[in-house]
Order: structure tokens, then C-alpha cells, then sequence
């Protein structure tokens, strides 16, 4: 359990695509990797709500809650904490510049890394065509999604009775499907394009809920994926090295970090 474990410092935390409001999502398991971190920073990359899902059909389970009084508690504790919306939770945009509490709303920053590197942090749907040119496509992708993510529960009770390890349909097409990697790999290049425009060193984004961090277009790209189904976050060390977590690995087994070394994975 996470109680038990001892509470990790680190430097900054970024997490992103929570999507409160989706029915299958991973809530529970974030609240245990908060409860287990500690930050001087957390970013919030945007899709933490899911607006579109909210204005459909109001759901608003009491564990949501319990997450938000915990960010609201590390944020009166000290804890800097920007949230930086994105396309799901856009109607926050009309916000930017103001105050949650204690959290700032804000759409775009520089994070300055303990080694003194730069980091442009935004979500990333600024940079995704279809969402900013066709948002009914958006939409229609949206629901698909929602659809492989029921399937995935079916699929993964009769694994679950099976004794086999859980198996996302969305995920392995991401892996797979040609499309679907060439999706990834151009919004990559925009991302870094961006990053290179503004004369950082990296950028770190959310979005398109698939977690990497590697160096191959020539800066650092780093993306902090979902929890959704991934349940994956980025953190940077006090020394700055920035990892990529797999939170449901650390739980059943030896922790799996991801560091970034000539984009080879440790």
C-alpha cells in the first residue's frame, strides 16, 4: 500500500490526462502516488478535468474529491502547484492569469531544471491538428476511445479470470497501428519544433496519453502519458535528472524508472 511506503522528495512532478469525469479512469491509484511524492512543483499538464464528459452526464465520485483536497493540501503546505489546461478542460482557459486557491491556471511556462536546463511545459493540443481544425473530428476520436476503454474491461475480466496481466486495446494500438504511429511521431516533431522556437531544451507535454522521454529529434521530449490506463508521471530529482514512473509497476513489483540517457531506457 501506499501509506506504508516512505514519501519521496522530489524536485517537481508533472502529471496530465487525469480526465475526472471519465468513468474508467485510475484515480485511486493517482491519490496513492500523490500521497506517496512529495514536490517542491507540480504541474498539472492539462486534461486533469474532462469538460466534455462532465457536460454530457454529471460524474463526480467521492474519491474525486479526496483528490482534490489533496493537491489543495500540498499547495497550502508550500507545494507550487500550476495547472496548465488542456483541450478537455479548455473552458479553464478563460481563467489564465488567476487563482484556484492556491494554484496557479496559467497556459504555457518555462521550467528551470536544479542543472540549470529549460524546459518549455505546455499540453500539447495547441500543436495537434485535428483538435484545433476539426474539433468534431476530436470528438468522434474521443468517443472511439471511450469505446476501445470499454473493451478493455471486458477483455481484461476474462484475462483477470484467466490469471493473465492487464492488456489495453488502446494502448497496443498506438503501438501498432501505422496511423496511429505516425500521429505520435509528428505531433513529437511539432512539440520539439515548438521547444526549439522558444529556445529551451526540452519540452515536457501531455495529450495524446502515451508516455515517453528520449532525445531522438534532438532535444529532449518528454511526455508524461495518463491515468487513464498508464499511470505514469514524470518527476525531477533534487540532482535534475527527470524519470518517467510506471506507478502500478512500483506498486506490484520493483520500481521501473525511465531515465533519459541517449534515449535508451534504464
Amino acid at each position: 500500500m501506499a501509506e506504508d511506503r516512505e514519501v519521496r522528495r522530489v524536485r517537481a512532478l508533472f502529471i496530465s490526462d487525469v480526465h475526472l469525469g471519465m468513468k474508467p479512469i485510475r484515480v485511486g491509484q493517482l491519490i496513492e502516488f500523490l500521497r506517496a511524492h512529495d514536490a517542491d512543483t507540480i504541474y498539472l499538464v492539462g486534461d486533469i478535468l474532462d469538460g466534455w464528459r462532465l457536460a454530457k452526464a454529471w460524474h463526480w465520485p467521492v474519491e474525486y474529491n479526496v483528490l482534490v483536497q489533496l493537491l489543495l493540501d500540498k499547495a497550502n503546505a508550500g507545494t507550487r502547484i500550476v495547472y496548465l489546461p488542456g483541450n478537455h478542460d479548455e473552458f479553464l482557459r478563460e481563467y489564465l492569469g488567476t487563482y484556484f486557491g492556491e494554484i496557479e491556471i496559467i497556459d504555457r511556462t518555462i521550467h528551470t531544471s536544479a542543472t540549470g536546463r529549460t524546459y518549455l511545459v505546455i499540453h500539447g493540443d495547441q500543436f495537434d491538428v485535428v483538435v484545433m481544425n476539426a474539433k468534431w473530428l476530436a470528438h468522434v476520436g474521443d468517443w472511439a476511445y471511450n469505446a476501445a476503454l470499454r473493451v478493455n474491461i471486458a477483455i481484461n475480466w476474462v484475462r483477470r479470470r484467466l490469471g493473465l496481466q492487464y492488456w489495453s486495446l488502446s494502448a497496443w494500438a498506438k503501438q501498432k497501428v501505422k496511423n496511429a504511429v505516425s500521429v505520435i511521431g509528428r505531433f513529437e516533431e511539432a512539440l520539439v519544433h515548438e521547444a526549439k522556437e522558444s529556445g529551451v531544451d526540452g519540452v515536457i507535454c501531455g495529450h495524446i496519453h502515451f508516455a515517453d522521454i528520449h532525445d531522438r529529434l534532438g532535444i529532449e521530449y518528454i511526455n508524461t502519458g495518463d491515468w487513464v490506463e498508464s499511470c505514469t508521471a514524470i518527476v525531477e530529482t533534487p540532482e535534475g535528472a527527470f524519470e518517467l514512473i510506471k506507478w502500478t509497476e512500483m506498486v506490484v513489483g520493483e520500481p521501473r524508472r525511465f531515465r533519459l540517457r541517449k534515449g535508451v531506457e534504464q
